[in-house]
């Protein structure tokens, strides 16, 4: 297509479209770090009357936010790890195996983390109470794997379905078992795709509040934290900070998966 005029407003124009995109997305997020520095406590008054760093102190000696930084770690760490045993062995069994309602049971595996959280909460809190389980760490773990098991799922079946079928056949060929073909073919193929889904997995599970209100009980998890000090407000600037943290901390796995998978379309072991 030559290049003339009109090429160029065109271009211009869908720049300038990509940047107001970006802006009403990125905004929201750079009031909260203009509002961690605020000296005033109770309001959103903007401009901000002046600006302070001793929010920051103030949040590092809350122990309430210590405590639910580490039981939101733990929760999304364990979390990972069982997502990325099951999602793995999910996507290993669908992509090998070929059986009538293959796709039908592909879509009930993507199914939790379509629907809405709250249908997903109160699911589970159904089924906690029929079967008479109570509320404690276990239960928002088990209510976050749920979704991070498809996270894992996707990455690893999208990786499968890009690794050619003959590295495993040759493997077996050349007389080794159905674990060694695992450690030394399967697993060196599907690691970053692995690790890319576990990223996302702990980002998702660190900073779910729906699922995690539903099944909960009495713990407080970060998220449930900022929740509870926004409807009570008290030195909003620390939940602010707080904010500022998650957001780092999400960002950073997301980042990551995403140069982890970047230019991985071609198919592994397909040849010249």
């Amino acid at each position: 297509m030559p290049y003339n005029k009109n090429t160029a407003k065109a271009s211009t124009r869908l720049k300038i479209s990509a940047a107001a995109g970006i802006a009403f997305l990125h905004i929201p997020l750079l009031l909260i770090f203009v509002y961690a520095f605020t000296t005033e406590e109770k309001s959103y008054a903007f401009p901000p009357p002046g600006l302070t760093l001793k929010w920051f102190a103030i949040a590092w000696e809350r122990e309430d936010i210590w405590n639910a930084l580490f039981l939101s770690t733990k929760i999304a760490a364990i979390s990972m790890s069982i997502a990325m045993v099951l999602g793995t062995m999910a996507a290993a069994a669908m992509y090998r195996s070929s059986f009538f309602g293959r796709e039908s049971i592909s879509l009930l595996i993507i199914l939790p983390i379509a629907l809405p959280g709250i249908i997903t909460g109160i699911s589970l809190r159904s089924a906690f109470h029929i079967a008479d389980i109570p509320y404690s760490f276990w239960t928002i773990v088990l209510g976050h794997a749920t979704f991070c098991v498809v996270v894992v799922y996707n990455n690893v079946i999208a990786r499968f379905r890009r690794t050619s079928l003959s590295l495993i056949e040759a493997s077996m060929d050349l007389g080794a078992d159905g674990f060694q073909t695992f450690r030394y073919v399967i697993l060196p193929n599907i690691a970053t795709a692995l690790l890319a889904g576990g990223m996302l997995a702990f980002a998702l599970s660190f900073d779910e509040v729906i699922v995690t209100t539903f099944t909960a009980g009495q713990q407080t998890t970060l998220p449930i934290w900022m929740l509870s000090e926004l409807i009570r407000p008290r030195q909003r600037p620390v939940t602010n900070i707080v904010a500022i943290f998650v957001v780092a901390t999400t960002f950073i796995p997301i980042l990551a998966a995403y140069y982890l998978t970047k230019g991985t379309d071609q198919v592994d072991g397909q040849g010249k």
